[in-house]
């Protein structure tokens, strides 16, 4: 892995993000709602070695209030499958996924991800690689998933579905594409920079301590 001068950090300011063309997810996705359908993925999934993950949960507007997960995204290359959680729940199948140390998941602030699944049930995750550490030894010192991916491909995604609901009866195709993204986005940072195709010192993000206004 490469390994950056300490002297350089690299980051991207909300200015610069804003003025990147928005991403537009290319892979296909698959809505997992039924027990069929859910066996169907996981078949797939097993044969992957390396995968994307994220999770969504409804927004709260109110103090104290929380929801369990509604959405958990597992991304390969080509396909994210999109497990509506609120409708068939934590199979078996799909705890023992998430357990499997022999298949790399990779995510973003998973561990936030790991209590807000324990909320609803027991699933002890492992074989997870966090991005907001993984990046670090190559200088990028943001945490975002955002401006992560922002720095290394120039591209900016959108937030807009955020604060959606992720318990709608039906999840509309913005919603589907923003979820899958961003557990595809995270499978295909961690590509880039295994790969060693990403070099920190010609990043036009790159600022020394002297420069960095943050």
């Amino acid at each position: 892995m490469y390994t950056s001068d300490t002297k350089t950090k690299i980051s991207i300011s909300k200015e610069e993000l804003s003025k990147l063309p928005t991403m537009v997810y290319p892979a296909e996705v698959t809505v997992v709602e039924d027990a069929g359908t859910a066996r169907t993925a996981l078949r797939a999934l097993n044969r992957e070695h390396i995968v994307g993950f994220d999770t969504e949960t409804r927004p709260t507007f109110r103090k104290g209030q929380t929801h369990n997960v509604a959405l958990l995204q597992l991304s390969t290359r080509e396909r994210c499958f999109l497990f509506r959680l609120n409708k068939i729940g934590m199979s078996t199948e799909l705890r023992e996924f998430l357990e499997n140390p022999d298949i790399t998941k990779i995510g973003l602030s998973v561990h936030d991800d790991f209590n807000a699944l324990h909320r609803s049930c027991e699933v002890d995750c492992q074989g997870f690689v966090d991005l907001q550490n993984y990046v670090k030894p190559f200088g990028i010192s943001d945490i975002s998933l955002q401006k992560i991916y922002a720095i290394i491909f120039g591209e900016r995604i959108s937030k807009s579905q955020r604060l959606t609901n992720w318990e709608a009866d039906t999840l509309s195709p913005g919603q589907q594409a923003y979820a899958a993204l961003d557990a595809w986005a995270c499978l295909k940072i961690y590509d880039y920079l295994r790969d060693g195709d990403f070099h920190p010192e010609a990043s036009p993000y790159a600022k020394s301590p002297e420069t960095d206004t943050k």
